[in-house]
C-alpha cells in the first residue's frame, strides 16, 4: 500500500507537462503560452487566441487571415443533427442538448477514426465552428423561431449572435462577447479540461474527449455559477430588497454565494478584472446599469466582510444578462470559449501520450481482510 499522503480533489498535484496555460495563483497571473491575460484581452480577439493556443505562437496577417477563414468555412452542420434537435424533448437544458449533439457529432465526421496530429486539427476546427452552431440552433428551435444560416463573413462572435438572434449584432455586442471568449478560451488543468485529457489518452476519439468535458462543464461547481449569480441577481431585484441586506442574510443563513472565491487564484482572479470593466460600460451603454451595479456593491461587501475576490463567473453574469442573453445559455457559451482550450489540450496529449492512470490513498478496511460465511455474518 501507498503511504502517500495526497491533496483532497488531486490539490496541488501536479498531473502533467504543458506548454499552454501558466497559472500564478499567488500573483493573480494567467498566460496563454506565456502571454498575459491581461495583454490578450486589450489586443487580441478569439480567433488570433485560439491559434495561440492550438499553435504555440501568434500568427502573422496571413496566417491569421487564413486561420479565420478556415474557422468560417468549417460552420456547417449536418441537417441529421439539426433534425436531432428538433426532437429533443423540451425539458432538455441547453447544456445537455450540447453534451448529447457533440456526441452525436462524430457519426459524421470522415475523420472520426484518425487520431493524427492533423486529423484533430481539422476536428477541431469544426467542433469550434460547430459547438456555437448547435447552441444558437437550439435556442432557435425551442423558441418556435426559424434557423439562422451561419454567414461566413463575420468573425466567429458575431456569427453566434447572428445566429442566435436573426439580426446583424451591434460593434459593441461583438467586442463584448469576442472579448468574454478570450477570457474564457483556456484555464490549465480545470476539472472539464483534465477529463478532455484524460479521455484523450485513452486514444479515445476527439468527440469523446470533448464530450467528457462538456460533461464535466455542466456541473454547478465548474460551469454554472455565473448561472446562480444571475439568478441571485433577479432575485433581489424581483424582491426590490437592498443587495448588501440581502446577501448579508445568506450569509448569516449559511447560503453560499455563486462566483467569489478559486480553487487557484489567492488574489483576484484575472478575468474578473476585464468583465467588471466591459459589465459596467456595456451596461451604461445600454441605459441598463443596475445588473452592474447591483453586482458592485456585493462585490465590495463580500470583499470587505469575507476578504473573498469575485471570480470570472461573477461578472460574466451580469454582462451577459445585458447582452440579452438567456440565463441557462451562460454554460453554454462558457464551452464555445473553452472548445479553443480543450481542442489544444487534446492536441497536446495526443502528440505525446501516455495513458493517464493515477493511484488512489487506500483507506479502506485493513488488509487482508477475510470472507465471511453468510450465516457466520453479524
Amino acid at each position: 500500500m501507498s503511504t502517500a499522503v495526497q491533496g483532497k480533489g488531486l490539490e496541488g498535484i501536479v498531473a502533467a507537462n504543458s506548454g499552454i496555460c501558466w497559472i500564478d495563483g499567488d500573483a493573480g497571473v494567467l498566460a496563454y503560452r506565456g502571454i498575459d491575460i491581461h495583454e490578450l484581452a486589450e489586443n487580441s480577439t478569439f480567433e488570433e487566441t485560439t491559434y495561440l493556443l492550438w499553435n504555440g505562437i501568434l500568427p502573422n496577417e496571413l496566417e491569421l487571415r487564413e486561420f479565420s477563414s478556415q474557422l468560417a468555412l468549417a460552420r456547417e452542420l449536418d441537417q441529421r443533427i439539426i433534425d436531432m434537435l428538433r426532437a429533443i424533448p423540451a425539458s432538455a437544458t441547453p447544456m445537455e442538448v450540447l453534451r448529447t449533439a457533440v456526441s452525436a457529432l462524430s457519426f459524421y465526421d470522415a475523420d472520426e477514426k484518425d487520431n493524427s496530429h492533423d486529423a484533430n486539427v481539422r476536428k477541431s476546427y469544426h467542433l469550434t465552428a460547430q459547438l456555437a452552431m448547435i447552441v444558437a440552433i437550439y435556442d432557435r428551435i425551442r423558441k418556435g423561431l426559424e434557423v439562422i444560416p451561419p454567414d461566413r463573413s463575420l468573425s466567429h462572435a458575431a456569427n453566434f449572435l447572428w445566429m442566435l438572434r436573426g439580426v446583424k449584432p451591434s460593434q459593441t455586442a461583438v467586442r463584448t462577447l469576442d472579448l468574454a471568449l478570450v477570457l474564457h478560451a483556456e484555464h490549465e488543468l480545470n476539472a472539464s479540461t483534465f477529463a478532455a485529457r484524460v479521455i484523450a489518452a485513452t486514444l479515445a476519439d476527439i468527440h469523446s474527449a470533448i464530450t467528457g468535458a462538456i460533461g464535466a462543464l455542466k456541473g454547478p461547481l465548474h460551469g454554472g455559477a455565473n448561472e446562480g449569480v444571475m439568478r441571485l441577481l433577479l432575485t433581489i431585484d424581483k424582491a426590490g430588497e437592498d443587495p448588501v441586506e440581502y446577501v448579508r442574510n445568506m450569509l448569516a443563513a449559511k447560503q453560499k454565494i455563486s462566483g467569489f472565491g478559486h480553487r487557484v487564484y489567492k488574489t483576484e482572479d484575472p478575468r474578473a478584472t476585464h468583465l467588471r470593466k466591459m459589465s459596467e460600460q456595456l451596461g451604461r451603454d445600454a441605459g441598463v446599469p443596475k445588473w452592474f451595479e447591483m453586482s458592485r456593491a456585493i462585490e465590495l461587501y463580500i470583499n470587505a466582510d469575507k476578504k473573498l475576490n469575485a471570480n470570472v463567473d461573477f461578472y460574466s453574469a451580469s454582462t451577459y444578462a445585458t447582452l440579452g442573453i438567456d440565463i441557462d445559455l451562460y454554460t453554454p457559451i462558457f464551452a464555445i470559449s473553452r472548445i479553443a482550450g480543450w481542442a489544444a489540450h487534446v492536441i497536446e496529449q495526443l502528440d505525446d501520450n501516455r495513458l493517464i492512470r493515477p493511484r488512489a490513498e487506500y483507506i479502506g478496511p485493513v488488509y487482508p481482510a477475510h470472507w465471511i460465511p453468510i450465516a457466520e455474518r453479524p
